[in-house]
């Protein structure tokens, strides 16, 4: 990779995480491929002087274009970042089986998949690196977010098999697990159960996302990184 810059992929990055994440990684000198439902993801791509594309990630056929879209601007694939948008929320009953799949296709499936598309090419290149968005409800199961704590816990465990799996190949796979993040809405004693006081910032979570993909973290692989200023209350 002599004298050129790493390619960075991020999945709904149009706004919030993503799209910091984005940001960060642009800073960082990588180039950008980005994708989101919206058409967001198209114009920050223009800003930072990448490409993007709007598709979903719950779709395999655009993941596979988000893919060859990378692979035909720039040739190769250094860092991706699997950003995912929202599931349904209620009591942990009352979710029906459509909510359930639907958690699964949004936050556990489309990782998968994106690992099946970019692995062959991490391995061809002789390495990458690999992070995912999850929750600190992944490891401390939220009451008020039953179907993220579930899919996301999965999420922890394909994370390790796959940073396991593919070690060997010089190919990393960690989760980066943000608490509550300043682009949601706190209430006061969501905020008071912060010991800092302050939710997460966005940059934050993306500074985390960066260093997991540079080579200064090539030790560290299958990891769940927590980012919650503290909230977590397990060691």
């Amino acid at each position: 990779m002599t004298g050129q810059r790493p390619v960075a992929v991020v999945t709904a990055a149009g706004q919030g995480i993503g799209a910091g994440c984005a940001r960060a990684l642009s800073a960082a000198g990588y180039r950008m491929v980005l994708q989101s439902a919206s058409g967001g993801a198209v114009t920050l791509a223009e800003e930072l002087g990448g490409v993007g594309t709007t598709g979903s990630i719950t779709s395999q056929e655009d993941l596979q274009t988000l893919v060859a879209l990378a692979m035909e601007r720039f040739g190769r694939i250094d860092a991706v970042v699997n950003n995912a948008g929202h599931v349904p929320r209620g009591d942990l009953l009352s979710l029906s089986d459509a909510d359930w799949l639907a958690g699964m296709e949004m936050l556990l499936l489309p990782v998968i998949r994106m690992a099946r598309l970019v692995t062959p090419i991490m391995i061809a290149q002789g390495g990458g690196a690999i992070v995912n968005i999850s929750t600190f409800g992944a490891v401390e199961p939220a009451a008020g977010y039953p179907i993220s704590s579930v899919v996301r816990s999965g999420l922890g465990a394909f994370t390790k098999l796959y940073a396991d799996r593919y070690a060997s190949a010089g190919i990393r796979m960690n989760a980066v697990l943000p608490g509550m993040v300043e682009n949601h809405p706190i209430d006061p004693a969501t905020l008071a159960a912060i010991p800092r006081g302050t939710p997460i910032r966005v940059v934050e979570v993306a500074e985390t996302v960066r260093f997991l993909l540079s080579p200064e973290a090539s030790g560290l692989t299958g990891q769940q990184i927590r980012v919650d200023a503290g909230t977590g209350r397990s060691f």
